[in-house]
């Protein structure tokens, strides 16, 4: 017989875990496939460093993940961007918005042995693994699910599903099987990735400092490091990486500045593409994109994941409906038709800041350095837009998820 699923969630690294996570009590069968196997991490658990946005805090509270980690976050209290050859600066401070933090900083890994944790405590929950995404086959217009095919271990198996979750990334296949068009911009940069030890310890100070060739931001993580994201120009990147680590700390430091005082050591090295990507649609029939597969970000902002989470939280408030109404269809277009609705005004601006804080503060030019400077001048005298600003970086925009709400006091 045909196993069915009433959702199947493809996908299982940071998003597509936390709806999995989500989803355990709306009574749905739910399915998750991932490419790991038993007992391994997926390779986007690595050692990158994820700014969590208060609203993305609250949700994985809610969740009981960030409970089960064993490192220690860091407190993101201040937020200090600036600009290379521009005059002033913006510094968002959480106690002038009443706040405590405007979130936490915590390393990939951590939080995905914290998933892992979470994910095997759901008992309702079938997980096909290792399992790798083939194709979705041509699904009629009266049909009550999509069967979805899967790879494991050389054999093929057919799943069905009443809703399919594509949360496999920005080289998203089920997208790709959709027939979903995305739009793509290179940014031409290389972002290296690192943990940065430097004399004076981190204080709750998250940097962004941009520059030609791209953003350098330090975020304050828990074991009295920061987590470093350098950019450099493509072409250079080869050259970049093949630095000793005093050449590239001396790099780093003359991008940088010494705000966060002098850097004494680094970590290994990763690189990643820096690029954007938005699907110019996020659902079809009985499928809906969430996360990467729905919109990639370049990573000045910290946004990428953030985002994608609300995507998921939105997805489970729309489904939670489902509880104890067995003729309830997950799938139906009217049910992922407000999934849109709820998430246009976030995904729309989130994309478009992100997007234009790239182009703007990476572009050089005589002509943009003085509008720029009067920008940020604006912003560092006004507390109103400080605080649309903090807002933001904190996750309320738009229709905000039930489970990313500030919990009750």
């Amino acid at each position: 017989m045909l196993a069915s699923h009433d959702v199947l969630v493809i996908g299982g690294g940071l998003v597509g875990a936390s709806l999995a996570i989500a989803l355990e009590g709306l009574g749905l069968g739910v399915g998750l496939v991932d490419t790991s196997a038993d007992g391994a991490l997926p390779a986007v658990f690595d050692q990158r460093n994820l700014s969590l946005a208060d609203a993305s805090v609250n949700a994985l509270t809610a969740l009981g993940v960030l409970p089960l980690l064993r490192a220690p976050t860091g407190p993101i209290r201040r937020i200090h961007a600036s600009r290379r050859g521009d005059l002033g600066r913006v510094v968002l401070d959480a106690a002038e918005q009443g706040q405590e933090a405007f979130g936490q900083v915590v390393v990939a890994r951590d939080l995905g042995e914290a998933l892992e944790a979470r994910l095997a405590q759901l008992p309702g929950l079938v997980r096909h693994r290792p399992c790798r995404f083939v194709t979705l086959p041509h699904m009629a217009a009266d049909a009550g699910e999509r069967r979805v095919v899967l790879e494991r271990d050389g054999s093929s198996l057919t799943l069905g599903a009443r809703l399919v979750v594509a949360a496999d990334g920005s080289r998203s296949a089920v997208r790709a099987a959709l027939a979903i068009n995305a739009d793509e911009h290179d940014y031409r940069q290389t972002l290296l990735v690192a943990r940065l030890r430097t004399a004076r310890p981190p204080d709750g100070t998250a940097y962004e400092r941009l520059c030609d060739d791209g953003p350098t931001a330090l975020l304050p993580r828990g074991d009295r490091h920061y987590g470093m994201v350098h950019a450099v120009a493509v072409e250079d990147a080869d050259a970049v990486r093949a630095l000793d680590d005093a050449a590239f700390i001396a790099r780093v430091q003359q991008a940088f500045g010494w705000r966060a005082g002098r850097m004494l050591s680094v970590g290994e090295r990763s690189a990643y593409p820096a690029f954007s990507l938005t699907a110019r649609t996020t659902v079809a029939p009985r499928a809906v994109l969430v996360g990467n597969a729905a919109q990639t970000l370049h990573p000045i902002g910290a946004q990428g994941f953030n985002l994608g989470l609300r995507d998921a939280m939105t997805l489970a408030d729309v489904l939670a409906p489902c509880i104890g109404a067995a003729d309830v269809d997950p799938g139906d277009a009217a049910r992922l038709a407000r999934h849109v609705a709820l998430r246009r005004e976030d995904r729309e601006q989130t994309v478009a800041l992100s997007h234009g804080l790239a182009r703007l503060g990476s572009s050089p030019g005589a002509l943009l350095s003085p509008l720029r400077s009067l920008g940020l001048l604006a912003l560092a005298a006004d507390p109103g837009l400080r605080a649309r600003l903090a807002g933001g970086a904190m996750g309320y925009r738009g229709q905000v998820p039930t489970r990313c709400r500030a919990p009750a006091r």
